[in-house]
């Protein structure tokens, strides 16, 4: 398209100035000027034709590539896992992936078009200018490069600037987002106004640099069109000279002057263009700094499997023996539960979060058999929540390793690939987190998460295991009521039993709870702690828990303190260690 712009632009001027000249010299009737009008209204045509294809191809090319970004930086996300994103600022990155995107639109529609045309444009015209008259074409060849000169030496301060700008609206993003998250908590503590404020001064922070960058983009402006007034002032006076003295024609001197401004204008809109382009070109070297960061995993090359010897002594060590599990559903399908875990094993397991130099867990070891229910305890920050996510597969141990022994052997979890043992592994497990989150679907969708192929009956018997077919039968329409996204609609002691009835239905052999009654009331903290005691019958169990409701019924209590295992005790002992 550029080629055949540059092709049409050389016919263009070749026609007007030999219709001007024709007109000046032997003024023509206007029947003689029909066919070279009619051809120039034909190349005119053909330019606008030309320049529609291009808008058209880039706005394609500008939502595919969008598109395609955005899928690719959420993918990676995801391969690299929690690790990764709790170094990251969860607003900075919606920021990105957002509005960021977008702002790729003037580099894709403006910028790389005009890309092309600045590399052939200005050749094209050159050498036609060069065969007409050498000398203009010499002077235009000597002021043509200040043009991009003085576009970079402007465009570094712009990319500076924009880096600023982009800097600014994600710390506005990023502030305006946790505002949101924990307005709530904001209102009730009476810091709402003071968290505005913050958000006020971020905003002003971005116009300022917004501003900046404006003041530089329209400097860059008026560089580029003097350098290029002046350039082509250069080549029009000594045009007008020789004409006058007759060394030109007057057919050359009008080719001369209508092709000149036409070789400085694509790198005068080109560097106008990537001032329009730089924000898009920051929030692209951000999207590619997440697709080139390392996936920080050990070595899946392989999924690694005990030999059945190793596996026997972890499965017979102390009291670890498989427990007695229900081998198949309420409907006779098989289930998870009938797996039948043995023991899990964590191994000087060591867990570091990008950017913390305190390791989350520091060679922590202790040993968890079939059936046995254990509490973890210990002030926050501890490493609990890191403890859970590592049995989750969603925190790999930077060093040591789980091993999980069931019937088919003993499997690493730390060197097994998420996509293979620890999918597999999951399978087996049911997770009720302290916050559950709620989709904006049914109460029987949202329960039926748990186990996907389940009965509309047998939907309702997990709900009323876990206490909440009381609420949900008095909801406007019962189990078919849809919720609002996160569970609005329902309190926080109807949404854990909500989730309670997901772990009733997935019947896993594993339980894992954290903090399933924090932030409850009184009267929903027994219905949960009476539904979750209902729950850990027959399991193996593994529940973080501040309160005593949640460790009264724990067979070993294992206290983390700084990353480090401070405490493992059993019995009567346990009572002590909670209440140290």
């Amino acid at each position: 398209m550029a080629a055949a712009g540059a092709a049409l632009i050389l016919v263009q001027a070749d026609l007007l100035a030999g219709a001007l000249a024709d007109a000046v010299v032997d003024s023509p009737s206007p029947g003689e000027l029909r066919p070279v009008l009619t051809a120039l209204a034909l190349v005119l045509a053909g330019r606008a034709g030309l320049a529609w294809c291009q808008q058209v191809a880039s706005q394609r090319a500008a939502a595919a590539v969008k598109a395609s970004l955005r899928r690719r930086v959420l993918h990676r996300t995801q391969e690299l896992g929690p690790q990764w994103l709790s170094g990251q600022h969860t607003g900075r990155l919606a920021t990105t992936l957002g509005r960021g995107m977008d702002a790729l639109d003037p580099y894709f529609t403006g910028y790389f078009p005009q890309l092309f045309v600045a590399a052939v444009v200005p050749v094209a015209i050159i050498v036609q200018i060069a065969v007409a008259d050498l000398a203009s074409a010499v002077i235009i060849c000597v002021t043509l490069p200040l043009i991009p000169v003085f576009g970079v030496l402007v465009g570094l301060q712009t990319k500076r600037s924009t880096r600023r700008q982009w800097s600014a609206l994600e710390r506005l993003g990023g502030q305006f987002l946790d505002l949101v998250a924990g307005l709530p908590t904001l209102r009730a503590f009476g810091r709402a106004q003071a968290q505005a404020a913050a958000v006020r001064r971020a905003a002003d922070e971005h116009r300022s640099a917004t501003m900046s960058t404006l003041r530089v983009a329209f400097l860059s402006a008026l560089v580029l069109e003097l350098v290029a007034t002046l350039s082509v002032a250069l080549v029009a006076v000594p045009v007008g000279l020789r004409l006058l003295d007759g060394e030109l024609d007057l057919h050359t001197a009008l080719l001369v002057l209508l092709l000149a401004p036409e070789a400085y204008l694509p790198w005068r809109a080109l560097g106008s263009q990537f001032h329009a382009s730089t924000e898009g070109l920051e929030v692209a070297e951000r999207a590619f700094a997440v697709l080139d960061s390392p996936v920080v995993r050990p070595d899946d090359s392989s999924l690694r499997r005990l030999s059945p010897s190793v596996a026997e002594k972890h499965a017979t060590d102390g009291s670890l023996t498989p427990a007695s599990r229900p081998d198949a559903r309420p409907d006779g399908s098989s289930s998870p539960a009938g797996d039948g875990v043995s023991v899990v094993r964590f191994e000087g397991v060591s867990v570091s979060y990008p950017g913390r130099n305190v390791p989350a867990l520091d060679a922590v070891s202790f040993t968890i058999g079939a059936g046995e229910h254990v509490a973890l305890v210990g002030p926050s920050g501890a490493g609990k929540t890191t403890v859970l996510s590592v049995l989750l597969g969603l925190v790999p141990p930077g060093a040591g390793r789980v091993l999980v022994t069931g019937a088919d052997g003993a499997v690493d979890l730390a060197a097994a690939p998420p996509e293979a043992a620890v999918r597999g592994w999951r399978d087996g497990l049911a997770w009720v987190p302290q916050r559950p989150h709620l989709f904006a679907d049914s109460v029987a969708a949202n329960i039926r998460l748990g186990y996907p192929g389940a009965t509309d009956e047998q939907v309702c018997h997990a709900a009323r295991l876990a206490h909440a077919d009381e609420f949900v039968t008095a909801l406007p329409h019962g189990y078919d009521t849809v919720l609002g996204e996160r569970g609005a609609g329902l309190s926080a002691g109807q949404r854990q039993r909500v989730a309670l009835a997901r772990a009733f239905l997935r019947d896993a052999p594993l339980l894992i709870l954290d903090e399933p009654t924090a932030g409850l009331d009184a009267t929903s903290e027994a219905k949960v702690v009476e539904a979750t005691a209902r729950l850990m019958a027959g399991r193996t169990v593994v529940v973080v828990a501040h309160r005593p409701a949640m460790v009264a019924d724990a067979d070993r209590v294992i206290r983390l303190e700084h990353g480090r295992v401070a405490a493992d005790s059993a019995g009567g002992a346990r009572t002590a260690v909670v209440a140290t």
